[in-house]
């Protein structure tokens, strides 16, 4: 199964028509959101086209192919507008025997971390900060913001397929690359 990887789209229909480009590009099986879908919150400025109605229109059009957790800018009113649950505060996958904790990142992060064992993976977005670490017991993976990066990082998601994380900005090109051999203990 590939999977791509994205968060931190805050309502821009220009970086979203990116993401999704790419979304198609990687014929990947399904998108995962980390959250902060519409609404470009109050620390951010606004991101390049603002439009969270054409966001909403684009999402909605692949709902059966999205998964999303919800993001500390997402409410229940963006649920409304959205046909797919965007209101799970976490959600799990298992890949090559690993558990994924996939959350936004404003609850459970770094510094709060959700009850993991030994080689569970932590994937959050929330800091527009791309990042895949390998602490004493447990990795750390963030695939940074489609829309508003930080620290001058690329617009970005990631693809995880098979036995590798890659770390691809919007234009598809590959700026990292972590096989799964490189996330053993």
């Amino acid at each position: 199964m590939k999977l791509m990887i994205a968060s931190d789209i805050h309502g821009s229909a220009y970086y979203c028509g990116k993401m999704l480009e790419c979304y198609k590009k990687e014929n990947a099986d399904k998108l995962i959101l980390l959250g902060d879908i519409l609404y470009h919150g109050p620390r951010n400025d606004l991101p390049k086209e603002y439009a969270p109605k054409k966001v909403i229109e684009m999402l909605n059009n692949i709902k059966k192919e999205v998964l999303c957790v919800r993001g500390n800018c997402d409410t229940e009113v963006d649920q409304m507008v959205l046909e797919f649950p965007i209101l799970a505060d976490y959600a799990f996958l298992y890949w090559r025997e690993k558990m994924v904790y996939i959350t936004h990142g404003h609850v459970h992060n770094l510094k709060n971390l959700p009850m993991l064992k030994k080689g569970d993976i932590l994937l959050n977005g929330h800091t527009h900060i791309p990042a895949c670490e390998i602490f004493e017991d447990y990795i750390y993976i963030n695939p940074g913001s489609v829309s508003i990066p930080k620290e001058n990082s690329e617009h970005s998601y990631i693809i995880l397929e098979d036995n590798e994380l890659l770390f691809k900005n919007l234009d598809g090109k590959i700026y990292k690359k972590v096989s799964f051999e490189q996330l053993e203990f």
